[in-house]
């Protein structure tokens, strides 16, 4: 057994425009974060497109195909004030979103212990029919659904540590009793949701907003005493991760000052609670992070403990 990484060089094709914080080189930097000697042990494949049909799982098709028509023929096209789209975007997005189900199907089939989904754009704002936030479809989300109805599985858990809440992954499972969605945030910030009193139709959602400076200490703390037990308490056939690397001290969009030990050690949590309950299966698909330095190391202590785990 090993760690699967999916990425695929579509997705440099994402073109942002010029000073944009979800821009190309941030692929650039994990891809040769991970390709130093600690990392040759790494199962790697391309992240196959996912066919059109699958995005249906959290998306009407009336918004797959608005979103498919808004590529430019060249340049870029805002969708909103952060969120836009040149003409490889929508390539780039179907290998995001094939990436995550081939690593759900390899972690199912004991092909690899665990995964890590090196691709852009983002997933986790992106609304059941709106584009936001850099993201444009659900990705983390339409993986859930995909393990549920595929595979066959009762529970899924979703954990999300980007700074930013994932309000698209909150909104597309909001009534999912299957599902749990575990967020830990930055509040006040963007987009604005994530207050604890957000908790789903099910009661399936569990947000932790934490204040701005708050440091790896606090974020600890607060996981173990209210995350922890709710996810063990669930006991997810399989783990998602929705990893965010942005709650870095030298994160230029946001105010927690958490360090790069600080996501080794929820890597580790997370694959505890993989390995009590779902056999170890977990699969993490890159979300945010923007200072590349950071992110370049942030991704290889992720993925080294994922490595550990998985051997």
């Amino acid at each position: 057994m090993t760690t699967a990484l999916l990425t695929h060089s579509d997705c440099l094709d994402h073109v942002t425009p010029p000073g944009h914080a979800e821009r190309v080189d941030r692929l650039r930097a994990v891809a040769e974060a991970l390709t130093t000697e600690g990392f040759a042990g790494l199962l790697r494949e391309d992240a196959p497109l996912a066919d059109e049909a699958e995005l249906l799982r959290a998306h009407p098709q009336g918004y797959v195909d608005k979103i498919k028509a808004a590529r430019p023929a060249e340049g870029t096209v805002a969708l909103d004030a952060d969120t836009h789209m040149s003409p490889g975007s929508f390539r780039a997005a179907l290998r995001a979103v094939g990436g995550a189900l081939r690593a759900v199907d390899m972690v199912m089939a004991g092909e690899a212990a665990n995964a890590f989904v090196a691709v852009r754009p983002p997933g986790h704002h992106a609304e059941t029919a709106r584009a936001m936030g850099f993201c444009l479809f659900s990705t983390v989300a339409i993986a859930a659904r995909y393990a549920l109805d595929r595979h066959g599985l009762s529970r899924v858990a979703v954990v999300d540590f980007d700074v930013h809440h994932g309000n698209g992954t909150q909104d597309v499972l909001w009534d999912d009793p299957r599902v749990l969605f575990v967020s830990t945030h930055q509040m006040p910030l963007y987009p604005g949701t994530g207050a604890a009193i957000e908790t789903g139709a099910a009661g399936n959602i569990l947000n932790l907003p934490l204040p701005p400076m708050s440091d790896g200490r606090r974020f600890r703390a607060e996981f173990e005493a209210h995350a922890l037990p709710r996810l063990d308490a669930f006991a997810p056939e399989l783990v998602l991760v929705s990893a965010g690397f942005d709650s870095h001290a030298a994160d230029p969009l946001a105010q927690l000052v958490w360090g790069v030990p600080d996501f080794a050690w929820i890597t580790r949590r997370l694959c505890d609670i993989a390995e009590a309950h779902s056999g170890g299966r977990l699969v993490s698909t890159l979300e945010g992070g923007y200072d590349l330095e950071a992110l370049a190391a942030s991704v290889a202590a992720h993925v080294a403990v994922l490595m550990e785990r998985g051997a």
